[in-house]
């Protein structure tokens, strides 16, 4: 068995998932960059990112109602956002190790093919509706119930914590420095100051809210953050 094989049927064993119909896993496997060239034919998978994208939503959408039935619509779209973004798509990949299990060409692979978001994201999407194509909705239920335990656990338990102990965690969980708060502006007389203040996060844009403390303004802005990136 060769290096990919192997890796391909050790990112089975942690689906805890079979296919029946190999040629559905590899196309989920397989960037549209092996495509290029002479071999057009090979089928890669974007069309499968595109089904998988719908299946995520649902299951994403459906775990959330099943964990918090009290939450509001608006919570809970935040929240689904979050759980189908590409970048927890693609934290989700590296946790079920699949980039040794992809089909890159050589050129994409030495560009870092293998660590990009994009590239991972996408090809968990695909896997996902390779899942579903192959064993139906159950099926991919169940493999997103494991497969995104961790940050479903986190997207729940988020809601209910305190804006800036939520955005701190979140950013840890994301293996980024820790959240920075800087005061944009204070204005009006002493008794009654108003203060603007930017949430940052690396990676990310600035959020910015105002209130008549600094430490209300700094958690407005973590909210504001959290809220504009479907965390909370």
């Amino acid at each position: 068995m060769d290096r990919r094989a192997a890796e391909v049927k050790a990112l089975e064993a942690r689906l805890a998932y079979d296919f029946q119909d190999r040629s559905l896993l590899e196309a989920a496997l397989t960037h549209s960059s092996v495509s290029d060239g002479a071999n057009k034919k090979i089928r890669h998978n974007e069309r499968l990112e595109f089904l998988g994208d719908r299946v995520l939503g649902l299951l994403a959408a459906e775990a959330l109602v099943r964990q918090d039935p009290e939450s509001r619509e608006g919570e809970l779209t935040r929240r689904q956002a979050a759980l189908v973004s590409g970048k927890t798509c693609a934290q989700v990949a590296r946790g079920l190790g699949l980039s040794g299990a992809l089909r890159l060409s050589g050129s994409t692979s030495s560009q870092g093919g293998r660590d990009n978001d994009r590239i991972l994201g996408d090809a968990m999407e695909a896997l996902m509706a390779a899942v579903y194509l192959d064993g139906g909705l159950e099926a991919a239920r169940a493999v997103f119930d494991l497969a995104w335990r961790e940050a479903l656990a986190a997207a729940v338990t988020a809601a209910g914590k305190e804006p800036k102990t939520a955005l701190q965690e979140w950013a840890m969980a994301q293996a980024l420095p820790l959240p920075v708060y800087e005061m944009v502006s204070k204005v009006g007389p002493a008794h009654a100051p108003v203060f603007t203040v930017e949430a940052r996060v690396q990676g990310y844009a600035p959020a910015r809210a105002t209130a008549a403390s600094l430490r209300e303004a700094e958690k407005g802005a973590a909210r504001a953050l959290l809220e504009r990136e479907g965390v909370a």
